[in-house]
């Protein structure tokens, strides 16, 4: 929790100061953060406690050079690096989609369920509830998940709506228990 917190007050810092320099610092995290997941070399040099810092920065450096960010998005990550919570920078770079999601006036979420795809009577419905309740359009994906026995359970930052018989089974067995 602490962590997310932390995160949440670099990805503002970092969202204002590139507003302020008219930079896009969430495309250019994007593009840094492609690279790191797609080269499990580099995320290996970076998030593992094997090599110093020294070694750490000169690989990173090099990578930020060929990417050509912006001298903002260069600082912050040494910055990280240095006072050793390069391992939050995934956590403050979903910050900053979140933060960017909300300028551009959408939201995105989740809809979990058993079955292989959503119906789409039900993605239209819940799409249209969301975006008059929340006043953002909501980009909804959707997931398989084996812990939903029936129906659907829908997370937009921190709205969840559970429509799952998992859920309904546990509020009966809650009114159950307390009634005695």
């Amino acid at each position: 929790m602490k962590e997310a917190l932390v995160a949440r007050a670099y990805a503002q810092s970092i969202y204002q100061l590139g507003e302020e320099q008219k930079i896009d610092v969430t495309d250019e995290m994007t593009k840094l953060t492609e690279v790191i997941n797609e080269n499990n070399d580099l995320e290996t040099v970076l998030f593992l406690d094997v090599f110093t810092i020294e070694e750490k920065q000169a690989v990173l450096n090099d990578v930020l050079g060929k990417l050509g960010l912006s001298s903002l998005v260069k600082n912050v990550v040494n910055f990280l690096m240095e006072e050793k919570r390069i391992g939050i920078l995934p956590l403050i770079f979903k910050e900053l989609v979140v933060l960017d999601d909300h300028k551009k006036g959408f939201m995105r979420g989740i809809i979990e369920g058993r079955e292989d795809k959503v119906n789409e009577a039900f993605e239209k419905k819940i799409h249209t509830f969301l975006k008059e309740k929340l006043g953002s359009e909501p980009i909804l994906t959707y997931k398989k998940s084996e812990k939903v026995t029936a129906g659907y359970r829908v997370t937009v930052e921190d709205l969840q709506l559970d429509a799952t018989l998992d859920n309904q089974l546990d509020k009966l067995k809650s009114e159950i228990l307390n009634s005695q």
